[in-house]
């Protein structure tokens, strides 16, 4: 039994990588998804991927580090779907340097897509969701929320600003009946962390996926409000 079937999915990030993998494994549960990136081609191609299975699935370009462009994202989605039961916040990038000769530009759009995006896309969906009194928001996070490390200052930060920000979210909604979990990922074998040479211990994109769909698949009157997934065989130090 598909127990997400039917339900309608909106992934920011949803081009590759973890929100590509994530929206195959909702679609698997029969959600259907709406893809939103700032990449259109990417979107398209996804989509052409995750229609072969039987679900309706949409794309937007949108840049959630822009206010109106997630506003007008949110309405969108109202206008071809109703309102959605899940947002799955997933966009995210990575730029690191020591605070020294850190980028200024850099450490802006670090903040402004991992946090701000966050905050925007929430506060432009949750509105349908207390009006139906019924949803779930999923935060993909990073163990460098809680775990810093040198290079890391934009990223770490705005990482933890993202637990942080989900834990406060999640006091102020749940009596809405609206759920708030946050994923906290180790290193994932995707693009994002090419940095490091050998990823064949890592956490794979799939299992980001498999561990949305846990956490969206908890009884009806508990939640999850925080995820850590580790590598079960990480490399000895």
């Amino acid at each position: 039994m598909r127990r997400l079937k039917d339900k309608v999915a909106v992934i920011t990030g949803g081009s590759k990588g973890i929100g590509k993998a994530t929206a195959e494994a909702l679609a698997r549960e029969g959600c259907h998804v709406v893809l939103a990136a700032r990449h259109e081609e990417e979107l398209k191609k996804t989509a052409r991927e995750i229609s072969r299975l039987n679900v309706t699935v949409l794309t937007f370009k949108a840049d959630v580090r822009k206010w109106k462009e997630v506003e007008s994202l949110a309405a969108r989605v109202q206008e071809k779907m109703g309102t959605p039961q899940i947002l799955i916040n997933n966009a995210g990038i990575g730029r690191f340097g020591e605070v020294t000769s850190m980028n200024e530009e850099d450490f802006r759009a670090t903040l402004e897509t991992n946090l701000f995006g966050v905050f925007y896309c929430s506060k432009a969906f949750l509105p349908g969701m207390i009006q139906n009194q019924e949803g779930h928001i999923v935060n993909i996070s990073s163990l460098a929320g809680k775990n810093s490390f040198p290079g890391g200052s934009a990223y770490c930060a705005s990482k933890h600003g993202l637990i942080a920000f989900a834990e406060c979210l999640m006091l102020e909604v749940r009596h809405h009946n609206i759920k708030v979990s946050t994923i906290c990922p180790g290193t994932v074998q995707t693009e994002f962390s090419s940095q490091t040479k050998d990823k064949s211990w890592a956490v794979t994109a799939e299992d980001v996926g498999q561990a949305v769909i846990d956490v969206l698949t908890t009884s009806a009157g508990s939640l999850i409000s925080m995820v850590d997934l580790r590598p079960l065989h990480p490399p000895k130090r």
